[in-house]
């Protein structure tokens, strides 16, 4: 079986004040912002990279984690892939409406969580390379 495609990249980060990584990505960093989800905010880092800033509810003494998110057309040929060589998933994959993507998660030996997923916003950039 061949590896599926991957098409771009996104880094999610949780922030506890949004409006203030918000400020601190778009306008201090200067970073297009190209997807407002609400919750969510995108930017492009590069041609098809990106970071994510997501509100946190509950403050904690670190923002709480990192999400490597792999995007890729192909979100359920992935998931038989990966499956294929053992990895186990949290769930199957899954349609989020509230983010307009399908996608799945696992995680690395680490404990990293990992999510691969395929935006299904019209507002979402399409890769670069195409």
């Amino acid at each position: 079986m061949n590896r599926p495609p991957i098409d771009q990249q996104v880094t999610f980060l949780y922030t506890w004040d949004l409006a203030k990584s918000a400020r601190f990505y778009g306008e201090i960093l200067g970073l297009e912002m190209v997807l407002d989800q609400g919750a969510c905010r995108l930017y492009r880092v590069g041609p098809d990279s990106f970071v994510g800033i997501c509100a946190r509810e509950v403050r904690a003494k670190q923002p709480n984690g990192v999400v490597l998110t792999i995007v890729s057309p192909d979100v359920d040929g992935w998931y038989e892939y990966l499956t294929a060589k053992g990895v186990i998933y949290e769930a199957p994959p899954r349609y989020s409406e509230e983010f307009k993507v399908y996608s799945s998660f696992l995680r690395d030996p680490n404990g990293y969580l990992l999510e691969i997923q395929e935006f299904r916003s019209p507002d979402w950039p399409k890769p670069q390379g195409r």
